[in-house]
């Protein structure tokens, strides 16, 4: 069975703090928007000369280099330290382990670590933009469009144990156009919890946490997932993902069930920082603009109504995307 949550109301939300991008207008082939924030180059090529680096071990204790890359145009500001972050929204259930360690201090565990996480939903959506729509033929996030940008869904902070470790329940992720399906991260350190959140510290690490193709393809063929239908991108055209394999994101993936991919899945991957850098979220990767029909302008601080204007540190302002899609 997929999850299912009762749903939470929110009463408080903060200001947007995010990379923004324009409203696209028309249609462009993925290949023509990758360039167009690529300058000529190849994603894996703007890995090597921009991206900042970590690192995560591998089984032989290893420090291997990862990159950081693009915070995307979808973040927002003051998510719920949690460990349960569905609120309700249906899908398969998928449980995440994230282990942060210091590359600085031969990989020693980062106790305290604060790490955040957000995604979109079965059909592309994200909570805040639900405005915005994830290309393809989706439903409608919501028979009430006057209130579904409040919601918090998907989104969430867990602070790292003695071990260095945190853990999610969420749900597998869907996709939008012109993207793999992705799980966004940040690791925060040096700030403290309060009134419900994380406040304060530093960015170390902003990055992208990805699947396997066939795992995905089982997944998009269950419901909800198969209610969202058109072109999906796997791994090997994804504008961000650089095919480094888990020292690029590639999440280890493991069936709670072998034979039924809609009893859930539990993921894991070891994310190094060094907790004295900073990270700006504007990594590789290109910046993204949000999907056309999206509205324009910066949304009131606490009630966000769109994605967010303005084009992302890195990326240009004047840059198109494709009809209807979101792009990191």
């Amino acid at each position: 069975m997929t999850r299912s949550h009762k749903d939470t109301s929110v009463t408080r939300r903060r200001a947007l703090a995010v990379t923004g991008g324009t409203v696209a207008a028309g249609g462009l082939a993925v290949a023509g928007y990758q360039s167009a924030f690529a300058d000529g180059t190849t994603t894996a090529t703007v890995a090597e000369a921009t991206a900042s680096a970590t690192s995560t071990s591998t089984s032989s204790g290893q420090c291997v280099l990862m990159s950081s890359v693009t915070e995307g145009p979808y973040y927002l500001d003051g998510a719920l330290v949690r460990k349960d972050i569905t609120e309700g929204k249906g899908g398969v259930p998928l449980t995440l382990r994230i282990t942060v360690q210091d590359t600085t201090d031969s990989c020693d565990p980062v106790a305290g670590a604060a790490v955040e996480i957000w995604h979109c939903d079965a059909w592309g959506y994200y909570s805040g933009y639900t405005t915005a729509n994830p290309g393809g033929s989706a439903p409608a996030e919501s028979e009430d469009g006057s209130t579904a940008n409040d919601q918090t869904y998907l989104r969430g902070y867990q602070v790292a144990n003695a071990n260095g470790v945190v853990k999610f329940e969420t749900i597998f992720p869907g996709w939008y156009t012109p993207r793999t399906t992705h799980i966004h991260v940040k690791v925060h350190t040096g700030g403290e919890k309060a009134d419900g959140t994380y406040e304060g510290g530093k960015v170390n690490f902003t990055g992208q946490l990805f699947f396997d193709d066939d795992i995905a393809a089982e997944v998009q063929a269950l419901e909800p997932y198969s209610k969202h239908t058109g072109s999906y991108t796997k791994l090997a055209d994804d504008m961000v993902y650089d095919g480094g394999g888990t020292s690029s994101g590639l999440l280890t993936l493991t069936p709670v069930h072998k034979k039924d991919p809609s009893k859930g899945f539990k993921g894991s991957i070891i994310l190094g920082i060094d907790p004295d850098a900073e990270s700006t979220g504007a990594g590789s990767g290109g910046g993204g603009t949000p999907p056309s029909g999206a509205p324009t302008g910066t949304p009131p601080s606490g009630a966000p109504s769109g994605a967010p204007s303005g084009a992302p540190s890195g990326a240009p302002s004047d840059s198109a995307s494709p009809s209807a899609s979101a792009s990191s």
